[in-house]
């Protein structure tokens, strides 16, 4: 029988949080399905154009924390 996978199971496979059994058949999968494959690449380089994100939080944001813990008398930030 062959197991059809969802973005779900990709991801989980992406992020090393499947079974080393649900691993191989997924490998397997990705060799047999082209679909399957591309749609794998495509959330890959998805997750390594999140990965290089770099967030910050605003000027305003950090101020308004600092101005909030000097206020409550918190330890100076």
């Amino acid at each position: 029988m062959t197991k059809s996978f969802t973005q779900s199971d990709l991801i989980k496979y992406i992020y090393q949080e499947m079974t080393e059994e649900e691993n191989e058949t997924l490998m397997q999968a990705l060799q047999e399905d082209q679909l399957l494959m591309q749609e794998y690449l495509d959330l890959l380089s998805t997750v390594e154009k999140l990965d290089q994100l770099l967030l910050e939080p605003s000027d305003s944001i950090v101020c308004a924390i600092k101005k909030r813990a000097r206020s409550r008398g918190l330890e100076r930030v």
